[in-house]
């Protein structure tokens, strides 16, 4: 697969770089392990759906925007250690999935409590569309495709979310990710099918 340009998600680590490599050296020196960073993360963030799930927005989203950055500098350990591997990426992935659906998981029981079944639906939409975003992606890689543009990537969908649960304004988050987040998969499928024509092409030259 040819190289794809960098996403949001790569310039904000280069833009941070100068915070998240102390950073990463500072935990390396207290001995803990990436992939436990990447856990410390995902409890975090459960914590938070937990919140959410109970009604108490602004602190649930305080704690998942406070988590977010377990995401860069578990990666950020890895590399400065010398051990990046696929073992690593992988658990990292997984966990960002099972991250983003705790706080989805959160509002569904939210709302459900509210007997609002309209958000309800609106959460599963954008639930629908993160995990095709995710999938779609997913599966162009492993057939070494290019899935790698988007309008909701993962760091954007979180800068959408969180500050929405900061103000205690869910709905808007929910609204623009059920509409933006289906959207961005079918981004990908678009690029994937214009990439593999491409292919094909240039195969047959």
């Amino acid at each position: 697969m040819e190289k794809t340009k960098p996403t949001f998600s790569d310039w904000l680590r280069q833009w941070f770089r100068w915070a998240l490599d102390p950073l990463g050296r500072f935990f390396n020196r207290l001995g803990i392990h990436p992939n436990l960073m990447t856990l410390f993360g995902l409890f975090g963030t459960a914590v938070g759906a937990y919140l959410v799930a109970t009604g108490n927005m602004t602190w649930g989203g305080i704690l998942v925007l406070l988590t977010v950055p377990f995401d860069a500098l578990d990666g950020t350990m890895a590399r400065l250690r010398g051990e990046a591997t696929d073992w690593g990426a992988f658990v990292d992935s997984v966990s960002d999935r099972y991250s983003e659906l705790a706080v989805y998981l959160g509002l569904v029981v939210y709302y459900l409590n509210q007997d609002e079944p309209e958000a309800v639906t609106l959460v599963f939409f954008a639930t629908a569309g993160t995990v095709l975003v995710s999938y779609v992606k997913a599966r162009a890689d492993s057939l070494k495709l290019d899935a790698n543009v988007g309008l909701l990537t993962r760091v954007e969908r979180y800068l959408v979310l969180a500050p929405a649960l900061v103000f205690n304004i869910p709905l808007v988050a929910i609204w623009i990710l059920a509409i933006f987040t289906n959207f961005t998969a079918l981004q990908r499928i678009l690029h994937v099918r214009s990439d593999a024509h491409r292919r094909i092409s240039k195969s047959q030259e």
